[in-house]
């Protein structure tokens, strides 16, 4: 392991404390800095960046994972970058998931909108089932209770972690040292980095397509593939342009 470098070693106090006040505040703290659906009551301009330092409440493991990933791939990119050309790829890569993630959910919750109203419920019951879960039975009868269930939850539930700039973060560490070895915690075997982070974003991908995870429930796909994405295409332009000697401090 190499050492924490300052920025790196900041964002990680700041998640933290974050992380601990969530747990004092309790619902109050997730409620206003979680990343609720852009057409949800509760959303709030600020979201997109304050719930890249929210994380579970109820997992330890989420924090744990992601500060872990911050510290292992941000440091050399800081290192390589300076501060300020690392925090903006940091957020940048943060608020391009939570795009790709808001719009994701976008489809999801009218597509399933749509099929609420093709079986037959009105405006006024839909917008009912979406604030609070209930509805008629005898709908059951035209459509599946899993279709029901994922257009309340793609509205309902909030986006929280760090995980697509970390995934950012991941992006761009492959494409600068691509022949670094890298292992999973389950896996102690070295895979090189330009092959390992592709591996897990096809993970990803195939979750965020299928519904099935290796790795749990509730995990934002595609925030992860968003992240991903924006850190790529970061990456590669200050790489091809040769800027990734360039601090911007």
């Amino acid at each position: 392991m190499g050492r924490i470098t300052e920025t790196v070693k900041v964002l990680i106090i700041i998640n933290v404390i974050v992380y601990a006040g969530s747990l004092f505040l309790g619902d109050v703290a997730y409620k206003l800095f979680s990343l609720y659906y852009f057409e949800h009551p509760d959303f709030q301009i600020w979201q997109p960046i304050t719930h890249m330092f929210m994380h579970d409440q109820n997992s330890f493991m989420h924090i744990l994972f992601n500060m872990f990933g911050l510290y292992m791939f941000g440091s050399p990119l800081e290192a390589q970058w300076g501060r300020n050309k690392f925090l903006f790829f940091y957020f940048s890569a943060g608020l391009g998931a939570a795009f790709i993630h808001s719009l994701v959910a976008y489809f999801q919750v009218h597509q399933g909108m749509d099929v609420l109203m093709s079986a037959g419920l009105s405006q006024n019951e839909i917008t009912q089932l979406l604030n609070t879960g209930t509805y008629r039975s005898s709908i059951l009868d035209v459509i599946s209770i899993e279709s029901i269930q994922g257009v309340y939850e793609s509205f309902n539930t909030p986006a929280v972690g760090a995980s697509g700039a970390i995934y950012g973060i991941l992006v761009a560490f492959g494409l600068m040292y691509p022949n670094a070895e890298l292992m999973l915690i389950f896996l102690p075997i070295p895979i090189k980095a330009k092959y390992f982070i592709p591996g897990l974003i096809i993970l990803d991908l195939f979750s965020g397509l299928t519904g099935f995870s290796l790795f749990g429930q509730n995990i934002a796909n595609w925030a992860h593939l968003g992240g991903a994405f924006f850190g790529f295409i970061m990456a590669y332009y200050w790489k091809k342009n040769s800027m990734n000697n360039t601090r911007w401090d």
